[in-house]
C-alpha cells in the first residue's frame, strides 16, 4: 500500500492526538489561462493542538517548497503524499508552501478550456480525499476546521469559495479575492471555483434572513441555463428543510455551479454546490430529466444538514449522509418540489441500481467495512445510496414520519458541526419514536444481500407470501383482476413478514389474475411474479392506472430477464407491446434502456441479430407514431439512436434525416445531442464517415461536440481504428476524463468485440500497472470500460488467481466485471432454443 492510501486506523490515531482549529489557504491561479503551465502556487497554514511530538500533513502535488513550524523553518520531509512534521508543541501553527498540479481527471483542481471561446474554467472536486491535491491538509472527515480562503486570479473572473466574498484587492496582473471564514467543516467539502462563469443571482427569504443565491455555468452555455427553474427548486427546498430539520441553513450563501468534465452528478460543498453540466439541457428535455435535476438539487441540499453540518467520522458511515440525501431528494421532490411521481422514478431507477449492486459478490452492508481510501472511493455505489435510501423509506414507515423528523432534529441539535457514527443516529430516532431499533438495524443496515419475495397460490392456504434470505418486511400485496381490457385493483393485503413463508390471512385467489407483492414499493426486495401473474402482466401491464404498481411490475419483469427466468424474446415483446402506452416517461425510458441491454447482454448468440433488427424497427415505428413534440417521441428517438449502433436496418433513413434530405418526424427536436447520438450509431455500423463527423462538429463546435466527435471517429467499424482507440485510452495520458470516456465508448461501440478481441491478454497485462500509475478515477474507467466481454471466464479467472495480492479495490472492480460476464453467459445459455 502506498502512503497516499490512508487507512482508517492511522487516521483515527492522528485525530486522537491532533485537535485542528483553523486552516488558512492561499491559492495563486493567475497563470491558469496558460495551458503550458501545469502547476500553481498553494500555501496552507494549519493551526492545531497536539499531544504527540510528530504527525503528518497530506499533500499530493508537484513540490513542497517550504515548511515552517511555529515560526521556525524546517527541512522538507515529503514522500509525495505525506509531509512529516516533528517537534510539535502543545499549540502549533504550521505553514506549508507548495505547488499543486492542475488536473484534467476531475480530481483536485480541474482545468478546462472551452473550445467555443478559448476561455479557461477551474473548479475543485475532492470527495473522498482530493483536497490534498490542491493544498496541504489533514485529509480525513473527523478533523473539521474553520477555513479561510484567499485566491489570486485573473481580472474579471468569477472567483468563488464556500464562504462569502469579503474583499477584492487589485494586483499588477490580476485580483486577490478574500473569503469569510467558514464554520467548521471537513476538508473534502471545501471548494474553490474560478473562471469567466455566467452568473444569475437570486435570494431566498428565510424568516428574518436573506440567503443570497447564485446559479453559474460556462459563458457558452448561458443561453441554455434555465436559472429560474433552478432557483425555484432551491427556494422550495430551503424552506422545506429548515422547517423539517428545525435548524436554520447554516452556510450563509447558496451558490450552485454547473461545471464541465465532472465525474459525478453533484457535490454538496456547503455554500458552493457543484453539478455536472449534463443538467444544463442544450436541447429538448423530458419531464423525467427535469425531475432528475430537481431531485439532485434537493439531494445536495439535504447534505447541508446530513453530511456537512453533521459528518460521519470515517467512510464506514458514508451512508449517514448519502442514504439520507438520496431518500430526502425523492421525499422532498414529492412533498415540496412539485414532482409527485418522484417515488415512481425512484422505484424504477434507484432501486434498480441497488438490486444490481446487491447481487454482486462484492456487495456489502449499508454500514460498510471501509479500511482505507481506495475502498471508500468504490463505496459510492448502489448500496450506500439507493439501498440505503430504500431502507430509510421503510424506516420512516416503521417509526412514523413525525417521529423520524423529530429524531433528525434531535440528531442535528446534539451533533451540529461534529462527527457521528451509527449509534448516534439510532439513539436519536429511538428517543423520539419509542421503538428499539437494534433488531431493525441488524437486519437492514448491518447485513448484505436482498430477499426475493413472491406469492404462491395454494389450494389449502390461499395466497402465501414467500421470501428468500428472510428479513422483516412491512409490505402490501396488490390484488388485480382483468375487467374488460384493463387490469383493475380489487384490494390490498397489508402484512408484516419475518419468516420464509407467510399465509396472507387465507385470502382466496379466486378471481385474482395478478398478485403483486410490494405493490406500493414500500420495502426493499426483488419481486418475483407467479406464472399466471406474469402472463396477465404481459397482456395488460399498460392498462394499470397506478404508476408505482407499473414500476414494480416493470422491475419484476426486468429482474426475471436478468436472472434468466424470463426469455429475452418475451421481455422484448412485452416492451414492444406496452412501452408505446406508458405515460410515465421515466418508466418508458428505463424499459427502452433495459431492452437494449437485454439484447446486447442476454440474448442467445444465434438470436441477437434478428432481435436487434426487430428492435430497430420497433423504435422507428414508435418514433413516427408518437405524439409530435412529446416526451415519448424524444424517448423513442433516443432509443433508436442506441439500437441503430447495433443494427443498420434504418441507417439510410436516419442518415437522410441528419442530412436534411428527408423529413424528420413532426415535432422532433433534432438538437445537437440527438444528432450526435444518431451519428455515433451510424458510425458504428459504417454508415457515417469521417466527413460526416467533421461536418457535425463544424455545426456544433461545443465541448460536448468535441467529445462526441471523438467517439464517432473511434466508433468506425475498422479494426485498425478500434485498436488505435483502445491503445490511446491506455497510453495517451493527455486525454481528459471526458475524452478518455469518449475514446473508450468509441472502441466498444456497437458491441463489435470482434474488432478488439485480440487485445484480451493486453488488457490483463495493463490493468495492474494502470492502477499503480493513474488516479483512481482514470484507472477505474479503464478497468471497467475496457473489460473484455469474451465468451469465457478463463482469462479473468486466471488473472484473479495470479493476482491475489493486487490492491483490494482493483480486485473488487475485476470481480464485479467477472460477475457481469458470468451472468451474461449463464443467461444466454438459459434462453430457449428457437423452433
Amino acid at each position: 500500500m502506498t502512503s497516499a492510501n490512508l487507512t482508517r486506523d492511522e487516521t483515527a490515531a492522528r485525530s486522537n492526538v491532533i485537535r485542528l482549529e483553523a486552516v488558512e489557504v492561499e491559492l495563486d491561479l493567475r497563470n491558469a489561462r496558460d495551458l503550458t503551465t501545469q502547476t500553481f502556487p498553494t500555501t496552507a497554514t494549519l493551526t492545531f493542538d497536539a499531544t504527540a511530538d510528530a504527525t503528518w500533513i497530506d499533500f499530493i502535488g508537484a513540490s513542497v517548497d517550504g515548511v515552517t513550524v511555529n515560526g521556525a523553518p524546517r527541512e522538507v520531509d515529503w514522500d509525495g503524499s505525506r509531509i512529516r512534521i516533528e517537534g510539535l508543541a502543545e499549540h502549533n501553527v504550521v505553514s506549508v508552501r507548495a505547488h499543486g498540479r492542475y488536473s484534467t481527471s476531475g480530481e483536485g483542481l480541474h482545468r478546462f478550456r472551452d473550445p467555443v471561446d478559448g476561455e479557461v474554467y477551474l473548479y475543485t472536486q475532492y470527495e473522498p480525499a482530493d483536497s490534498r491535491r490542491v493544498y496541504p491538509v489533514f485529509e480525513q472527515p473527523d478533523m473539521k476546521a474553520r477555513w479561510r480562503f484567499t485566491v489570486d486570479a485573473p481580472d474579471a473572473w468569477q472567483v468563488l469559495s464556500g464562504g462569502m466574498e469579503t474583499g477584492r484587492e487589485a494586483l499588477p496582473d490580476g485580483v486577490r479575492v478574500a473569503f469569510a471564514e467558514t464554520l467548521p467543516v471537513s476538508s473534502y467539502i471545501t471548494a474553490v471555483a474560478a473562471g469567466p462563469y455566467h452568473r444569475v443571482d437570486g435570494v431566498w427569504e428565510g424568516g428574518d434572513r436573506v440567503v443570497p443565491l447564485g446559479v453559474l455555468c460556462r459563458a457558452s452555455l448561458a443561453v441554455h441555463l434555465d436559472a429560474d427553474e433552478i432557483l425555484d427548486i432551491t427556494r422550495r427546498g430551503l424552506q422545506f428543510f429548515e422547517e423539517a430539520f428545525a435548524y436554520p441553513y447554516p452556510w450563509g450563501k447558496y451558490d450552485q455551479i454547473f461545471v464541465p468534465e465532472y465525474n459525478l452528478g453533484a457535490m454538496e460543498n456547503p455554500g458552493l454546490v457543484t453539478f455536472t453540466e449534463g443538467y444544463v439541457f442544450r436541447g429538448a428535455s423530458t419531464a423525467a430529466q427535469h425531475e432528475g435535476r430537481a431531485n439532485t438539487i434537493l439531494h445536495e441540499m439535504a447534505h447541508m444538514w446530513f453530511g456537512d453540518l453533521v459528518t460521519m467520522r470515517w467512510w464506514d458511515d458514508l451512508w449517514l449522509k448519502e442514504s439520507f440525501a438520496d431518500f430526502m431528494g425523492a421525499h422532498t421532490a414529492v412533498a415540496a418540489g412539485g414532482y409527485p411521481d418522484a417515488w415512481v422514478t425512484f422505484a424504477s431507477r434507484r432501486k434498480g441500481w441497488a438490486y444490481v449492486q446487491d447481487q454482486l459478490p462484492t456487495t456489502h452492508p449499508i454500514v460498510a467495512d471501509i479500511p482505507d481510501l481506495e475502498a471508500a472511493k468504490l463505496n459510492f455505489d448502489g448500496i450506500t445510496y439507493a439501498k440505503g435510501a430504500s431502507v430509510l423509506k421503510q424506516l420512516v414507515a416503521f417509526v412514523g414520519e413525525d417521529a423520524f423528523f423529530r429524531g433528525a432534529q434531535r440528531y442535528f441539535a446534539d451533533h451540529a458541526f461534529g462527527n457521528t457514527t451509527l449509534p448516534d443516529l439510532l439513539s436519536a430516532l429511538e428517543a423520539e419514536s419509542g421503538r428499539d431499533l437494534t433488531a431493525w438495524s441488524r437486519a437492514w443496515l448491518q447485513t448484505s444481500g436482498l430477499s426475493e419475495i413472491a406469492v404462491e397460490r395454494d389450494d389449502v392456504n390461499g395466497l402465501v407470501l414467500t421470501q428468500t434470505d428472510p428479513r422483516p418486511h412491512r409490505l402490501t400485496c396488490g390484488l388485480f383482476s382483468v375487467t374488460g381490457d384493463r387490469l383493475v385493483r380489487q384490494g390490498d393485503v397489508e402484512v408484516e413478514v419475518v419468516d420464509a413463508r407467510t399465509p396472507l390471512g387465507r385470502v382466496s385467489a379466486d378471481g385474482i389474475d395478478l398478485v403483486l407483492p410490494n405493490v406500493d414499493d414500500s420495502t426493499y426486495a426483488k419481486v418475483r411474479l407467479d406464472a399466471r401473474s406474469t402472463d396477465v402482466a404481459s397482456d395488460h401491464l399498460s392498462s394499470i392506472d397506478d404508476p408505482v404498481a407499473r414500476a414494480v411490475i416493470w422491475a419484476a419483469l426486468w429482474n426475471a430477464t436478468r436472472d434468466g427466468d424470463l426469455p429475452v424474446t418475451r421481455f422484448v415483446a412485452v416492451v414492444s407491446r406496452h412501452a408505446t402506452h406508458e405515460p410515465n416517461v421515466a418508466l418508458l425510458a428505463d424499459a427502452l434502456a433495459h431492452t437494449h441491454a437485454a439484447i446486447g447482454h442476454y440474448a442467445a448468440a444465434d438470436a441477437r441479430d434478428a432481435l436487434a433488427g426487430a428492435w430497430v424497427e420497433t423504435c422507428w415505428n414508435a418514433l413516427w407514431a408518437a405524439q409530435p413534440g412529446s416526451d415519448a417521441q424524444l424517448a423513442w428517438a433516443r432509443a433508436l439512436g442506441a439500437a441503430a449502433g447495433r443494427s443498420a436496418g434504418k441507417a439510410d433513413e436516419m442518415h437522410a434525416i441528419l442530412a436534411r434530405t428527408a423529413p424528420a418526424p413532426d415535432g422532433l427536436a433534432l438538437d445537437p445531442e440527438l444528432r450526435w447520438a444518431w451519428l455515433i450509431a451510424l458510425a458504428a455500423t459504417g454508415h457515417a464517415s469521417t466527413e460526416d463527423a467533421d461536418a457535425e462538429l463544424a455545426a456544433d463546435p461545443s465541448a460536448q461536440g468535441h467529445v462526441a466527435h471523438r467517439t464517432a471517429l473511434a466508433a468506425r467499424p475498422d479494426a485498425a481504428v478500434r485498436v488505435s482507440a483502445w491503445r490511446a485510452a491506455w497510453e495517451d495520458e493527455s486525454l481528459t476524463n471526458d475524452h478518455l470516456a469518449a475514446t473508450i465508448a468509441g472502441a466498444r461501440a456497437g458491441d463489435r468485440r470482434d474488432l478488439v478481441a485480440d487485445l484480451d491478454d493486453d488488457y490483463f497485462a495493463r490493468i495492474r500497472p494502470a492502477w499503480a500509475s493513474r488516479s483512481i478515477e482514470i484507472a477505474r474507467r479503464l478497468v471497467v470500460g475496457l473489460f473484455p466481454s469474451s465468451g469465457s471466464l478463463d482469462d479473468v479467472d486466471g488473472w484473479l488467481a495470479e493476482n491475489d495480492d493486487a490492491p483490494a479495490a482493483l480486485r473488487r472492480l475485476v470481480i464485479e466485471q467477472r460477475d457481469g460476464l458470468a451472468r451474461d453467459l449463464r443467461v444466454r445459455a438459459a434462453q430457449p432454443v428457437a423452433p
